[in-house]
């Protein structure tokens, strides 16, 4: 059955209260324990439903795998492709459809991209702290688009729900080996296959899984055609679901515990089954005990949304809290940027991420976004996220 454009934006991860006024950009703390009771949408990986429901003309919400890019030909290049320490390409992430209710707004996708590379994060948490240099170097780096509900791109139409809607343009050529950032380079035997860098051109050659060294003579111009095989460059591709958290007001029972939880079963089941109760009390660990009895009613969640200039992201650590200050404010209009989601580290379990020294691995990234969410320029505009890294004081014991 087909829907219209208000239901589907109704079920995405945008629920706008409108009327709310950010706070003053001056004020010194970003985090109120009283915002945690501001109603939150809880983002949840799930396999794809269908083969199609992951394409760009059905405005996903997804995790993995490549990009659905909302302008699919205007995308960010250049530096903006690129973490700023490594110059690696950025893999991608996720990307939450969040569409607001102002004509300017009616499609609207944000885009997550890191460097998988635990040392460049390392090296990012310095330059975070920096207030207002003229270049910011970064391994994480968020991307704002939005269309009118009238555009070149997509039907002013809701899309069919069968597979069958199609765009109204093609997309750009992207790299065959990354399937995120344009391909504006092309190899120069087979002349077919697509990189958006040399690094990205060696690694498609070095891989031993799908080398292109071995398919490039099968991919000639006047030679057999071959199907091109798929990056496994790729972290594993998941719809993003969304639920309200109060639709899981009661806390899950000890029988019915997920071993998704970032803490094991047995340190729940304290004499009243308060989590707190197995910290010892320091900032960092009560902060890390709040943190894990807020999640623990749905341990799977991998996202937490909210379109309240009033809330707030659910700090996992004391320690290492932006203040009003260290949010810059948006490098297109100079309004002030408002939290809007936070990537919880339950999406590395799901993406399959070795548990190890080396591994990437994050407590909580909080992404800002301007509050005008602010036409003209670039079609995709680059916003603020904030990685809070696992304290290693918190205590386990």
């Amino acid at each position: 059955m087909d829907t219209d454009f208000e239901s589907l934006q109704i079920s995405s991860l945008s629920e706008v209260d409108e009327g709310n006024v950010v706070e003053d950009a001056d004020s010194d703390e970003i985090d109120d324990d009283e915002e945690d009771q501001i109603p939150m949408t809880l983002g949840f990986a799930e396999e794809p439903r269908n083969p199609w429901s992951s394409r760009r003309q059905y405005f996903p919400s997804k995790a993995g795998g490549s990009p659905a890019w909302l302008d699919p030909i205007n995308l960010p290049s250049g530096r903006s492709s690129l973490c700023d320490f490594c110059h690696e390409p950025l893999q991608f992430l996720l990307q939450v459809y969040a569409p607001l209710p102002e004509e300017s707004t009616f499609h609207r996708t944000l885009f997550v991209f890191m460097c998988s590379s635990m040392p460049c994060l390392l090296r990012d948490q310095h330059e975070q702290w920096r207030r207002s240099p003229e270049v910011q170097s970064r391994s994480i780096k968020v991307f704002r688009c939005q269309l009118p509900r009238v555009n070149p791109f997509y039907s002013s139409e809701a899309p069919a729900e069968d597979g069958s809607q199609q765009p109204l343009t093609a997309g750009a050529m992207l790299c065959d080996w990354c399937q995120s950032w344009k391909g504006d380079k092309v190899c120069s035997s087979c002349r077919r296959v697509r990189y958006c860098s040399g690094n990205h051109q060696a690694a498609h050659w070095r891989s031993s899984s799908s080398s292109h060294r071995v398919l490039c003579q099968q991919l000639q111009p006047s030679g057999m055609e071959s199907e091109l095989a798929a990056s496994n460059f790729l972290w594993p591709e998941y719809e993003i679901t969304c639920e309200d958290e109060s639709e899981f007001d009661e806390p899950i029972s000890s029988e019915n515990g997920s071993g998704n939880a970032l803490v094991s079963r047995s340190r729940t089941e304290g004499s009243d089954g308060n989590l707190m109760n197995n910290f010892q009390a320091s900032d960092d660990n009560s902060s890390w005990a709040s943190f894990q009895e807020r999640i623990s009613s749905a341990p799977e969640q991998v996202l937490r949304y909210s379109s309240s200039s009033q809330a707030k992201p659910l700090w996992p650590v004391s320690s290492g809290r932006p203040s009003r200050a260290d949010i810059p404010r948006c490098n297109h209009c100079g309004g002030t940027r408002a939290f809007e989601f936070q990537v919880l580290p339950q999406i590395l379990y799901f993406f399959h991420v070795e548990d190890d020294r080396d591994s990437i691995d994050w407590a909580t990234i909080a992404v800002y976004t301007c509050e005008a969410s602010c036409e003209g320029g670039a079609s995709y505009k680059e916003e603020f996220a904030w990685v809070q890294l696992a304290s290693q004081s918190i205590s386990h014991q």
